[in-house]
């Protein structure tokens, strides 16, 4: 099958990076997203989210005019489906994005065209959500058009390498709309592209993610009972990691981002009775970040009016993703305790979050500190000097969550330092 024009719903960390990965191979793109500013600020040369490379990518291929940006799709040959699937309270998937894009389609579709679904949704959501919406077109899925679902396994901060070096999931309604998924993406697609049908392709990745939530959940268990016995749990992983058949996940905040934290529950939603252990490394996941301020508490005993240093608000070391994130949910934590807290994140500086006093840099954050929280392991924090942080602020108790500070650097600078895991 070939393409000449592409339409990507959606403009955010998959759907630019795709809609601009296809344009700079040649192909004319439309990038919609029902947000004007975002469509606003592509058009005036700005970028409103960050990602290694993907400036200049972006750039070139509005400057081309391969791709262009609107707030309304347009006729093409095929259309992929890039929005966020974000979960309710009650952890249910939100799919109105989904929903709405495909919707916004309908009016576009034409026999012969693909569909394809990126946004990572419960199983059998490509079957029983996507086709019927599509099929009041009077066309019918895998006959008049394709359909698949092709889910994106990228990692922030190494997505545009990620998309075309990683293998590629296409997951067709029937062989013959998988195999019009495997022609589109070969357009960049350097890895191997396995073809399957559009529920398995979505277990994939619900599996995948759900795998490290597991494994991140264990490793967060581990560190509770090294405090318990009194050992250092970073010692003992490394010491474990040593067998040829081990490779324990580091600990933390908890886990975060639009991926780990929520595609598991996709699947205890569709199956409750049948994932008891997806549901416990979930709870256990979540609950981390309330451990963290027990750890903090033993540290400090009094939080009322402290005032603290938090550093790192993304979900992960060097992005600027804040989404379902951690670090944010340790800082309102600290704030139902009485603490007063100055947040820095680097990758957003100055970000306005509700209830949040964030500055816009380092010396701002730690200037008044009484403590520091070392909450996200940025390059900027942990290439971080003893004597530089000496020179910024008065605080001298430093609480390291994520293993980040060496113990003893700064222990000799003068530092009381509280880790996670350690005793």
């Amino acid at each position: 099958m070939k393409f000449n024009k592409i339409c990507v719903m959606g403009l955010g960390y998959i759907g630019l990076p795709t809609a601009s990965t296809f344009a700079a191979h040649g192909i004319k793109v439309i990038g919609v997203d029902v947000n004007s500013k975002v469509v606003e600020t592509l058009r005036n040369g700005g970028l409103h989210i960050h990602e290694p490379g993907l400036r200049t990518v972006v750039e070139a291929a509005l400057k081309s005019g391969q791709l262009t940006v609107s707030t309304q799709p347009e006729e093409a040959d095929a259309f992929i489906i890039a929005v966020p699937t974000p979960f309710y309270d009650d952890k249910r998937a939100d799919m109105r994005a989904v929903e709405s894009a495909t919707k916004a389609i309908l009016p576009y579709l034409r026999r012969g065209n693909l569909v394809v679904l990126e946004s990572t949704s419960p199983p059998r959501t490509t079957v029983n959500l996507v086709a019927p919406i599509l099929e009041k077109s009077g066309l019918k899925a895998g006959m008049d058009f394709s359909l698949a679902y092709s889910p994106e396994r990228v990692l922030p901060g190494q997505i545009l390498r990620e998309l075309m070096e990683n293998a590629r999931v296409i997951g067709g309604v029937t062989p013959e709309s998988a195999r019009a998924g495997h022609d589109l993406y070969a357009i960049f697609v350097k890895g191997e592209i396995v073809e399957t049908d559009a529920t398995t392709a979505e277990m994939v990745k619900l599996m995948e993610n759900t795998f490290r939530d597991v494994n991140i959940a264990i490793a967060n268990e581990f560190s509770r009972l090294a405090d318990r016995f009194g050992i250092n749990i970073w010692e003992a992983i490394a010491i474990a990691n040593r067998h040829p058949r081990i490779n324990f996940l580091s600990p933390g905040l908890g886990v975060g981002g639009h991926c780990i934290s929520v595609d598991p529950w996709f699947l205890v939603e569709a199956a409750p009775d049948l994932t008891p252990l997806i549901q416990t490394s979930r709870k256990v996941n979540d609950s981390q970040p309330r451990y963290i301020l027990d750890l903090i508490k033993r540290a400090i005993h009094n939080l009322k009016d402290k005032k603290i240093a938090g550093l790192g608000l993304s979900y992960k070391p060097d992005v600027d993703d804040l989404r379902e994130s951690p670090a944010i949910e340790v800082i309102h934590l600290l704030q139902k305790e009485g603490s007063i807290v100055t947040a820095f994140e680097p990758f957003k500086p100055g970000v306005q979050l509700p209830g949040l006093l964030t500055v816009a840099s380092l010396e701002e954050a730690v200037s008044d500190a009484e403590v520091v929280i070392l909450l996200v392991n940025h390059s900027q924090f942990h290439d971080l000097k003893p004597s530089q942080l000496l020179e910024l602020t008065p605080a001298r108790i430093l609480i390291d969550t994520i293993n980040g500070w060496g113990e003893k650097e700064w222990d000799s600078a003068g530092f009381l330092v509280f880790r996670l895991g350690a005793k």
